[in-house]
């Protein structure tokens, strides 16, 4: 069983960027893939970037595509979302979530509790 928390989260203008972290409680973080997803109010949630499991390889929403970077650190369990030139339209909650197959996946096994992100304009 992992453990993922999520921080880093806040309230920033568009145009401004964040990186959240997610930090799993397990060392086997290192062989799983990891993704982000987030959900707007009233809104389902969505699909925004994934990881391999050793980072050599990551998709993106198309979305989010070239404002957004997913990285991970295994050493120290974590993976991070660098999002830059943020848009009011990023505003959600976002989740971190893990699991052990292919980063290609639609399913995750783990996931944290979220962190909120509101972008102003």
């Amino acid at each position: 069983q992992v453990t993922l928390v999520e921080s880093g989260g806040g309230s920033v203008q568009a145009g401004e960027s964040l990186r959240l972290s997610c930090v799993a409680s397990e060392p086997t973080f290192s062989k799983y893939a990891v993704a982000w997803f987030r959900q707007a109010p009233g809104q389902e949630r969505e699909f925004v970037a994934a990881i391999r499991w050793d980072g050599g390889g990551s998709r993106y929403a198309d979305s989010v595509t070239g404002r957004f970077t997913a990285s991970r650190d295994n050493s120290e369990n974590t993976a991070y979302l660098q999002m830059s030139s943020l848009k009011p339209e990023d505003t959600a909650v976002y989740y971190c979530a893990a699991r052990s197959g292919s980063y290609h996946g639609d399913e995750y096994d783990y996931w944290g509790q979220g962190t909120q992100v509101t972008v102003s304009s």
